[in-house]
Order: C-alpha cells, then structure tokens, then sequence
C-alpha cells in the first residue's frame, strides 16, 4: 500500500502534471458491474471470512472508501482522457474483482466499472482494455470477455496467479523467466490482433510493475528499458489510432519498493511525454 503515497510524491514534483482528488464511485457505477448483494455486503461490512480471506485484506470503512475512490479515479481518468487524450490514476487495474466476489487485493473492478460507466454515456462505445499486469485480469475476462463492445487483452504469466484463468477476447500466456525481447516480440502480435479485431474509441491500461525482473511474485525478467518499451508500445498504439487512452498502475511487488515506484514513475513520465506530443 505504502507504494502509492511514494508515487504519488515523486508525481506531484513533475511540472506540468495535474493532480486531482477523485471522487468515489457512487452505487450506481458499481451496481453497472457487481451483484447488489455484493455491493451491500461491501458497504455494510457484511462480508464473509472466506470472502475476506480470497480479497487479502481485512474490512474497514476506509478500505471500502479507497476501493471506491480507486474505481472512480479510473471513471475519472476515462473522462479526461476523453478530453485531453490521456490521463492516469494513479492506483486502480484491480481486475481480480469479480461481478460477485473481490480477490487478490481487488474489492471493486474499476476497469470494468470505468468501462460501463463511458457505455452509459455513450451507449456501445468500443473500449479496449489491454492488461499487461503479470496476473491475468480474471475478473475483467469473466465481466466483459464476452461482450461484443469491448476487447478484453491479457498478456500474463501462465503459470502464476490466479491459478484458474478465464477466457478474455485475447489471452497469451509467457513462460517464467521471459526477457524483453521475446515479450516485445509477443505483445507486438497482440497488439497487431487487436487492431485486425476491434477498432476502439477508448483504451484502458493496466500498466502492472510485475513484469520488471526485480518484481518479487511476477517470474519475469523484464528490465527498465524492456518496461519502458512495453509502455511506449502501447502508447504509440494508442496514438497510431488517434485513440484516447487512460492507464491505471495495477500491481507491483518489487525485492524493494522503490524499484516498484521507479517502474510506475516511469510509465507515468512517458504518458506525460505522450500528452506533450499530442498536444504539439
């Protein structure tokens, strides 16, 4: 957790970025997604012991408010990307979260919930949400993998958390150990599928630390500049396709935090640099 308030530190210090609270997401962007039930749950603190147990945290009012302010910071970051062509939260790319159940550290799923709020306003609006945390998105694939408005793209570790996938529009599972090159190589294709597939007006992604070899549960060995080039590839695509793009910085479990706030300070700069060229 304690991630967050360094980068957010270290984000606060770059001229020219604009830092915004966001608000929390209301009942009715969550109820888009998740049961009622669970929602109730939630909020009231009703949850089971297993069901807190499979989330990783215990309940607390203020976890409910984060977990709320998480999936409104990415609504937030569709909107303005919308606007101004990219925006970032600074959290979120919980997508272990479940329409009935969070997991793996997610209570909501924002990306989902971000997804259907835009479709609200825009009904059928084509957005494409290419994951590249190191666990595949699950919750995200059971939500939206089916859905013909959305393309659902993971690229994750086969062999590693959650042990029982789901099926996204597009999932290409690596082998442990996988360097830069070969993922390169692997999310070029991906992303080439993408493209012959979908044609998106919104791109949501979760730019996971995880990859980087000095992640602790990622079984990786992406190096910063295989990770900057990853970012920069997905940007470039964004760009390519005049297509607005919001990240969110999803997982990260770095041998020492500060390699995991280095990861995500530099997505962050190069999304910046990515704003700058579009607006030249």
């Amino acid at each position: 957790m304690q991630k967050y308030r360094l980068l957010r530190d270290r984000v606060s210090k770059i001229d020219g970025i604009h830092l915004i609270e966001p608000s929390g997401a209301s009942d009715e962007d969550l109820l888009r997604v998740h049961t009622s039930d669970y929602v109730r749950a939630v909020t009231m603190g009703l949850l089971e012991g297993s069901q807190i147990r499979e989330i990783g945290f215990p309940w607390s009012e203020m976890m409910v408010e984060r977990s709320r302010r998480s999936a409104g910071a990415t609504i937030q970051a569709c909107l303005a990307a919308l606007q101004e062509g990219v925006s970032v939260n600074l959290a979120g790319g919980t997508h272990h979260a479940y329409a009935d159940k969070g997991s793996g550290f997610c209570v909501f799923n924002d990306a989902a919930i971000a997804t259907k709020y835009v479709q609200a306003l825009q009904p059928n609006m084509p957005v494409a949400i290419i994951d590249l945390d190191v666990h595949q998105g699950n919750g995200t694939a059971a939500i939206l993998g089916k859905e013909s408005s959305c393309f659902t793209l993971s690229l994750h570790g086969e062999k590693n958390f959650p042990f029982r996938k789901e099926s996204s529009h597009l999932d290409i599972g690596l082998e442990d150990g996988l360097g830069d090159q070969d993922y390169l190589q692997t999310l070029h294709r991906a992303l080439e599928s993408l493209e012959a597939q979908f044609n998106p007006e919104l791109i949501i992604y979760l730019a996971g630390a995880d990859p980087h070899e000095g992640d602790r549960l990622g079984r990786l060995k992406l190096s910063m500049s295989g990770m900057a080039k990853r970012d920069s590839m997905v940007l470039s695509f964004a760009k390519e396709h005049r297509c607005p793009i919001a990240l969110a910085m999803a997982g990260g479990y770095g041998t020492t935090i500060e390699t995991t706030v280095d990861v995500h300070e530099q997505t962050i700069q190069l999304a910046f640099q990515h704003f700058l060229q579009k607006a030249h």
